[in-house]
């Protein structure tokens, strides 16, 4: 495992008004890599993401990215500084084509980088290309979800966090998606993702954070969880995960 840390969270708490879901959150983010969150609902997964991207701000503690603290962050500055975020389900605009809704992904860069960018991205996603003036509404599940995360690409972001990909999905195009991550952090990007379909994640994946209560309660190589027998019990109950550090 590199120990070349790209994010951290440094004692973070945050959440709802007087509902804290991140309790002292202490999580280190390896570049270059992608790093899977795990854990029973409710531990806390999604609201590393949103913290992380500025959606909500820590009561206390702080967030860095290449060592700069980024707690207060908007999420302009955020995708100015290299940090992208594919949310839970869909968030296409539906009447729009497929060029127009990468035409508004690359609003923070100007027309002109966009339209430079967008053939680029499109080679990754063959199926989306060939249905570049098709309205969004009228592409299959996973042909939306390639576009949002291809929208994310016009960014060429350093760090992608991507919420629950495979909802709605079908496993071969989940698997698709998981190759397309992986070949994304080959090619320099770091990726930080929740995925509920554990065992296909942990496989395409580097590291494994187990969460509970707002917590890091096992940090290790995905490989290692994948092998250990435990594995069922230590995302769907809690209490296994501590007899297991």
């Amino acid at each position: 495992m590199g120990h070349d840390t790209c994010i951290e969270f440094q004692d973070v708490v945050a959440g709802y008004k007087d509902f804290m879901i991140l309790n002292n959150l202490n999580l280190k983010i390896q570049r270059n890599a992608i790093t899977l969150l795990i854990g029973p609902n409710g531990a806390g997964k999604s609201t590393v993401l949103k913290t992380l991207f500025g959606l909500l701000k820590p009561r206390q503690g702080k967030v860095l990215f290449d060592g700069q603290d980024i707690s207060g962050a908007t999420q302009k500055e955020l995708l100015a500084k290299g940090i992208a975020f594919v949310p839970q389900g869909r968030n296409l605009f539906g009447q729009l084509t497929v060029w127009q809704n990468l035409e508004l992904g690359g609003i923070t860069l100007g027309t002109k980088t966009t339209h430079e960018r967008i053939p680029e991205v499109l080679e990754f996603f063959p199926r989306v290309k060939e249905r570049i003036n098709s309205q969004a509404s009228a592409l299959s599940g996973g042909e939306q979800k390639q576009l949002e995360i291809g929208r994310a690409l016009l960014l060429r972001p350093k760090v992608l966090l991507i919420d629950e990909p495979s909802i709605g999905l079908s496993p071969i195009v989940v698997q698709d998606v998981f190759k397309l991550l992986r070949k994304l952090v080959d090619q320099g990007t770091t990726v930080l993702m929740v995925e509920q379909n554990v065992k296909s994640a942990l496989k395409v994946s580097d590291d494994a954070v187990a969460l509970e209560s707002g917590r890091c309660v096992l940090h290790k190589p995905a490989s290692e969880l994948l092998a250990d027998p435990n594995i069922e019990r230590l995302f769907l109950g809690g209490h296994v995960a501590k007899a297991s550090i």
